[in-house]
């Protein structure tokens, strides 16, 4: 029998934190929006984001390199480009670990 993924979208995120800090959704919803637009115009500035405790966010050059396709055996070109990185902190870690 398989395990099925388990995933919690933002709306639960949203839920769960306005429970647990007693504010309305409306209010949480805006606070999760204006964390996650910040982090993310931080990453298109090329900066890190490093919350202590949970992780790092950065953005890595990749450099441009040659592949072979699996299905026709043909090398194909692949340009370089950003990639975003998260490092979790040891707390994060050991919390997930330890299953919290």
């Amino acid at each position: 029998m398989e395990q099925q993924e388990k995933a919690m979208n933002k709306g639960e995120l949203i839920e769960k934190v306005a429970k647990e800090c007693g504010l309305s959704k409306h209010a949480t919803g805006q606070v999760v929006e204006s964390i996650l637009n910040t982090i993310s115009e931080a990453l298109a500035s090329d900066d890190k984001v490093k919350l202590v405790g949970f992780g790092t966010f950065s953005v890595a050059q990749r450099a441009a390199r040659d592949a072979r396709s699996p299905l026709s055996g043909t090398v194909i070109h692949i340009p370089a480009r950003k990639a975003i990185r998260f490092k979790a902190g040891t707390a994060f870690v050991e919390a997930v670990r330890s299953g919290c």
